[in-house]
């Protein structure tokens, strides 16, 4: 394939992002149309150009005389591509210029290349302008930098930056098949830099990514792919043998395994997850792991369609919510997301806790768990769930990560570590009836 062609093959998946399609949707279909040598760069045109698309497109707002007409859309993404690169790659200038020409005559608008050679050469030559405003210096939208203004007055620039680099490679290692000083002394031995994570016991960081079929053990189950913050779930839980676990939307199944891992005798580990279509994605880490758990299709909210009435010990509840942690792994979450999708997923994320909490046994423990930094989604559920559930008490978590909210613990997105997450952990009482809202010092981390 020509780069002229992997040009306008980017341009159309990220047509595809403007009307509504994340990256995980509608880039495979673009990957599949390219030679497997091809597939890193269409991948990282789209991905570097959703990263800085808010400034990209002041940008060429302001070189354009007038907006392309909504039929040449795509004309405008194969713009914003070739701007891209002439702010954030290696790629020669002349190149740029030359390929996009080019892609535009092959995506069917040769009118429009005198249009794309002026703009670009006018580009080229007079530099990047000054940002207008912080939403377009880093690259966000206009509500979600004053709702992170707003939320972590001291935080927010750093929020904002993070979330423009690239996510490190994170494994956890499968304590059921060895230790993590084990796995980095087999990573050495294949020339693979790493080091430990410092929150998770069996977190270890790649210094460069690669391909997983490159990490030693990983067909037979020794070691998965996983963030650091999401691994932190399986302590919180408290874990011992003969307990039975819900994982509440389940997909795609890391933490369901990081359970199963951490504690290999427990009586049950339900996994539930509304989408059918994720179901085998679940069960394909679980294969390569090795493990079995109890995977039901099902709305979590709606217990009477899927719960046996037998209490669970714990509960995982990782909620739907607007991925405002993981932005730098899914920077389309900048075009996708809408302001106006806070609330109704606040509603859902206290109506879930609501349900579950009813099929949780007395003496129980729940953790509450989002990818999100918005306070909307995060301590505060917690706080409207306590002021109405007097059975329920805050256990305190360890005080040596992330930042205390009083109802649970921020992590903001780390540039050099973990992605943004909210946990709290909660426990009913064993009466099932104590009117007391305490706090209790729980096991930490």
């Amino acid at each position: 394939m020509t780069a002229t062609s992997l040009r306008a093959e980017a341009a159309l998946v990220m047509q595809a992002v403007e009307d509504g399609q994340s990256l995980a949707q509608c880039l495979p279909d673009g990957l599949a149309s390219v030679p497997p040598s091809e597939k890193p760069q269409l991948q990282a045109l789209c991905y570097g150009t959703c990263r800085w698309y808010h400034r990209l497109e002041a940008e060429l707002t302001q070189r354009l005389k007038k907006p392309l007409r909504q039929s040449d859309r795509v004309i405008h993404q194969l713009l914003l591509i070739a701007l891209f690169q002439l702010r954030h790659s290696q790629q020669a200038s002349y190149a740029v210029l030359n390929e996009t020409v080019e892609a535009c005559r092959a995506l069917g608008w040769p009118h429009l290349t005198g249009l794309v050679n002026g703009i670009l050469r006018a580009a080229e030559r007079e530099g990047e302008p000054e940002p207008a405003s912080a939403a377009v210096r880093f690259s966000h939208p206009e509500w979600m930098v004053e709702k992170l203004r707003h939320n972590w007055p001291d935080h927010w620039q750093a929020i904002l930056a993070a979330n423009n680099t690239q996510a490190p490679m994170t494994l956890r290692v499968n304590a059921s098949q060895g230790s993590r000083d084990q796995y980095l002394q087999w990573l050495k031995e294949v020339e693979i830099a790493a080091e430990p994570t410092r929150l998770a016991p069996y977190g270890i960081q790649l210094t460069r990514p690669v391909p997983v079929e490159h990490l030693p053990g990983f067909a037979d189950g020794a070691v998965s792919v996983q963030d650091e913050a999401a691994q932190l779930c399986t302590i919180l839980l408290d874990l011992a043998p003969g307990q039975r676990v819900l994982d509440a939307c389940a997909a795609p199944g890391g933490k369901t395994c990081a359970i199963l891992e951490q504690c290999p005798e427990l009586a049950e580990v339900v996994a539930i997850d509304q989408s059918a279509a994720r179901l085998p994605r679940i069960q394909e880490n679980l294969d390569r792991l090795c493990l079995s758990a109890t995977l039901q299709e099902a709305d979590a909210a709606r217990t009477e369609d899927w719960w046996d009435q037998e209490p669970f010990d714990r509960i995982l509840l990782d909620v739907p919510c607007s991925a405002s942690g993981v932005i730098r792994r899914h920077p389309d979450i900048k075009l996708l997301r809408r302001e106006s999708d806070i609330t109704p997923l606040a509603g859902i994320q206290l109506g879930l806790l609501e349900k579950l909490w009813l099929t949780l046994k007395p003496g129980g423990r729940l953790v509450y768990a989002t990818c999100s930094v918005f306070t909307q989604e995060n301590h505060r559920i917690i706080q409207r769930f306590l002021r109405q559930q007097p059975e329920a008490r805050l256990i305190e978590i360890d005080p040596d990560w992330g930042l205390d909210t009083r109802f649970g613990r921020q992590l903001l997105p780390d540039a050099q570590a973990h992605d943004g997450f909210f946990y709290a952990v909660l426990a009913r009482s064993e009466s099932g009836n104590d009117p007391q809202r305490t706090s209790e010092q729980g096991n930490g981390l």
